[in-house]
């Protein structure tokens, strides 16, 4: 089969009132149909398994309401996922690339098919508004479209050089077993992506879902089966990260580990990933992208209107719980206070309130544990700086609601200007210049995204080389990379660098085989 070239998939215009009024409809239905009642088994080799034990998951909305269930796997379960996505490698590993393209475009496809159902899942499940929740669905269907595109060029004739004689060939072959670990904030996307990047070169994959958010990730797997993945290809295996999570990266039978999360939990799986135990025969590669300290820069020469917009948004979006969000904002002096004052005019027009409302902004954070967080960090911001905005601002009196904090007067090397909140709070450091400015977005131990606002074109320049992180991002938020266009991945401790949704991602995934012979 001939694909045409990738093309992103586009996002939903939700002024237009009747994709308005299809989505509200299908929130409600979904909204309707989850509850305690929906549950979902462990899925592994093909066989649905229950353990009498549940995850639940809950609203964060409305944190007493169970939006659905999942069986909670145990280490000896996980072993058991080892062993069938094992026996399944023997097989799948084989499948001509073609076919194993055929079927990763069919699941492409389904998602598009279902993809209000899965986005206003994500609406109830994640507290995801609903323009966040459906670019994580596209994210999910541009992962698929692009990494099958990928692995048939990996597939295809490798150019190597001829010798007189000989006949050489250079191919890409599997590596394995892989586990995916994702994370809750794009339960979805991340989870399609960190998945489907190992079936697509001919792995069989465990996942092993947040256990905030397992219902999408559990309608995920419902679609792997219908699209026709052969059994023990996926397997789902819900459980503790610190039980089930370090077990599967611990197996000798796990070759990979794709991970997404918490810099604090990746050190943790490199580290275990890196010991080699008693009949293991590889040294496992760990993919991870573990987040980042981002900071937006801003001078003199650039449109502050703008500025401040795109700092709101790359701060406050989803309540500021992306890798990638603004969680510095950098200012020259010479207009700090000016850029302050549009950023706390426009940060205080954000619509708080249920992420059903087609009107909302900003919704809940996602569990009490991110809210707890949150609100810790702002009572550090009246300890180092000054709380600008936030306090007064009301909330929902329930859900795990916090408002937007803007800390004016924070310096570089303070908690706030050093540590990761994933959390609706923005540090604003004031900067001597431009040169000052660059120096202050660097001192950081992270380095996953950032941005520069400013009209000055050596300046971009100099910072295009300066600012040490994986995606920089010029006059626009530091915010919604695409697949396919701005390969994401970070420098440091932000990670690995694995450059998800870029030509060479799926690289990780295989090695190479040299194959000569005489002519």
């Amino acid at each position: 089969m001939d694909y045409a070239p990738f093309v992103n998939e586009p996002l939903s215009d939700f002024s237009d009132p009747s994709r308005r009024a299809d989505f509200a409809r299908t929130v409600a239905t979904v909204d309707a149909a989850l509850g305690p009642e929906w549950t979902r088994p462990i899925l592994i080799g093909g066989q649905r398994i229950e353990t009498g034990e549940w995850i639940a998951s809950t609203d964060p909305t409305n944190p007493e309401r169970v939006v659905g269930r999942v069986a909670r796997a145990t280490s000896a379960i996980a072993d058991r996922a080892v062993a069938a996505a094992t026996d399944a490698f023997a097989t799948w590993s084989r499948v001509p690339a073609t076919e194993r393209a055929a079927i990763v475009h069919h699941l492409a496809g389904l998602i598009r098919r279902d993809r209000d159902e899965l986005a206003a899942t994500m609406v109830i499940e994640a507290g995801k508004p609903w323009g966040e929740a459906d670019a994580d669905v596209a994210e999910a269907i541009d992962f698929c479209e692009f990494y099958v595109r990928g692995a048939l060029r990996l597939a295809g004739p490798q150019p190597v050089a001829q010798r007189p004689g000989t006949r050489n060939r250079f191919t890409y072959v599997p590596l394995g077993v892989g586990v995916a670990i994702p994370p809750w904030n794009f339960p979805l996307a991340i989870a399609v992506g960190l998945t489907i990047s190992g079936v697509v070169t001919g792995n069989a994959m465990i996942l092993k879902p947040s256990s905030l958010t397992p219902v999408i990730a559990a309608r995920f797997i419902d679609l792997c089966v219908e699209a026709g993945l052969p059994d023990g290809v996926v397997n789902f295996v819900p459980g503790p990260g610190d039980e089930v999570g370090m077990h599967l990266v611990d197996h000798p039978g796990v070759r990979f580990i794709s991970f997404t999360g918490s810099k604090e939990v990746g050190e943790t799986i490199y580290a275990r990933a890196a010991e080699v135990k008693p009949g293991q025969r590889w040294l496992k590669r760990v993919i991870a992208e573990m987040g980042g300290k981002n900071a937006i820069v801003v001078d003199e020469t650039a449109d502050l209107d703008a500025a401040a917009r795109a700092v709101v948004a790359s701060a406050f979006g989803f309540g500021g719980q992306k890798c990638s969000a603004c969680s510095r904002l950098v200012v020259v002096d010479a207009v700090h206070d000016a850029l302050v004052d549009r950023v706390v005019e426009v940060a205080r027009e954000i619509r708080i309130g249920d992420p059903r409302d087609p009107e909302t902004d900003l919704g809940p954070l996602a569990s009490a544990d991110q809210r707890q967080t949150a609100l810790r960090y702002a009572g550090i911001g009246r300890e180092e700086g000054t709380v600008a905005v936030g306090p007064g601002t009301e909330v929902p009196a329930t859900g795990f609601f916090v408002a937007p904090h803007v800390v004016t007067g924070v310096v570089s090397r303070s908690r706030l200007g050093q540590e990761e909140i994933f959390g609706p709070v923005l540090s604003v450091i004031r900067a001597r210049d431009f040169a000052d400015a660059i120096a202050i977005a660097n001192d950081t131990d992270f380095g996953l995204t950032g941005a520069v606002f400013s009209r000055d074109e050596a300046r971009l320049a100099h910072a295009a080389e300066a600012y040490q992180c994986g995606n920089l991002y010029f006059n626009r938020k530091c915010t919604g990379a695409f697949v396919g266009v701005e390969p994401f991945g970070g420098f440091n401790l932000s990670g690995t660098d694995s450059k998800a949704g870029g030509h060479d991602h799926l690289l990780l995934f295989v090695q190479g085989k040299s194959l000569s012979q005489p002519a």
